[in-house]
């Protein structure tokens, strides 16, 4: 796990610069849209799917939480802690294989069920953190901004968020820990969070999509609209049991596969 870790010691830094520099970003903009009803007349013309997607319906643009919601933490946030994630869950064991240096480090004195374990809790701990420092961004830059946001539902947002991105970031692992292919494992995910995100958006709108809203991912994170309404241990509870069941499958799908020299 510190050794993963270590492996980041550049790149985490870097995610965690431009975590600061994007919400620095919004924050500097947030004065010259506050309080202007335009933006909600403007949001208000774009087409009802479009609203949709973006978590734009009933959300007012011209107060701290709904600028929030639609800027960063409908789409840009999640998409980064997202690339993250499944990123490293890619890396974790397909990566070693693809470089060649799995074999060697099976030859060490460690279980394969260790390395799954410590390699997802690497990936946990990187996302973890930049969903901290992404929320501490939030509350500290946006009351120099005179930002009004609630701290209890920052953190609860980005709570949400880590937990959505660990889901995809897990099967990213599990299937990099089943087939060794690093281009599988990071391609598979990728797809699954497009259709979860498209299911999850367009069901308001589109009846047969509507039943299989609960079933994604993105409605654990969203659906309760946690920045305006808190934590929600059972959305919670979902994604820590899809995260489970995926680490063990790798586990599982690990321990049986011929690993290739």
């Amino acid at each position: 796990m510190t050794k993963t870790l270590h492996d980041q010691r550049r790149a985490l830094p870097a995610w965690v610069i431009g975590l600061v520099l994007l919400v620095g970003m919004y924050v500097a903009i947030w004065p010259s849209v506050r309080g202007e009803p335009s933006m909600n007349e403007f949001l208000d013309q774009m087409p009802e799917a479009f609203r949709a997607l973006f978590a734009m319906s009933g959300a007012d643009m011209s107060t701290p939480v709904g600028y929030v919601k639609i800027e960063l933490m409908s789409f840009m946030v999640p998409l980064l802690l997202l690339t993250y994630a499944i990123g490293g869950g890619a890396a974790a064991i397909a990566g070693e294989e693809d470089r060649r240096t799995l074999d060697l480090l099976l030859s060490a004195p460690i279980s394969r069920r260790r390395i799954v374990l410590e390699k997802g809790a690497a990936m946990l701990i990187g996302t973890a953190l930049l969903g901290t420092v992404t929320g501490l961004a939030l509350i500290l830059l946006g009351w120099l901004a005179n930002m009004d946001l609630p701290q209890g539902g920052v953190a609860a947002v980005m709570g949400h968020a880590v937990l959505l991105a660990l889901v995809f970031g897990a099967l990213a692992l599990a299937l990099g820990a089943i087939t060794g292919h690093p281009a599988v494992s990071r391609s598979v995910p990728v797809a699954a969070a497009i259709l979860a995100y498209i299911v999850n958006g367009l069901a308001p709108v589109v009846t047969w999509l509507e039943p299989w809203q609960r079933t994604s991912p993105f409605y654990q994170y969203a659906g309760h609209d946690p920045l305006q309404h808190g934590f929600s241990a059972g959305s919670a509870v979902i994604a820590l049991v899809t995260i489970t069941v995926l680490i063990v499958t790798a586990i599982v799908g690990f321990d049986r596969r011929d690993v290739r020299g």
